[in-house]
């Protein structure tokens, strides 16, 4: 497995915390990160060199989540499903 350099949220500087922060806003609250997860393993994590492409990258998936779409959160989470089943990632 490939080694990605990352850096934990709780070593984050100013600008990657209000990444993470306006990236977080956007989820729904099942996504939110147990008190004791410093979030190095988490996919948002091997994004955090990169703060800007950190927030982008992951506020499209929030924003197609939102709950303001006409589709109900279990038909997003089974598409979300079935994209990550055809991707074949383990996540």
């Amino acid at each position: 497995m490939a080694w990605i350099e990352t850096i934990p949220f709780t070593a984050a500087d100013e600008k990657l915390r209000a990444a993470l922060e306006k990236q977080r806003r956007l989820y729904p609250k099942e996504y939110e990160r147990a008190p004791d997860d410093d979030g190095s393993q988490s996919i948002v994590a091997t994004h955090t060199l990169i703060p800007e492409a950190l927030f982008h990258a992951f506020a499209t998936f929030g924003v197609l989540m939102s709950p303001e779409l006409p589709l109900t959160r279990r038909q997003h989470e089974m598409i979300t499903t079935r994209v990550s089943a055809l991707n074949r990632c383990q996540y």
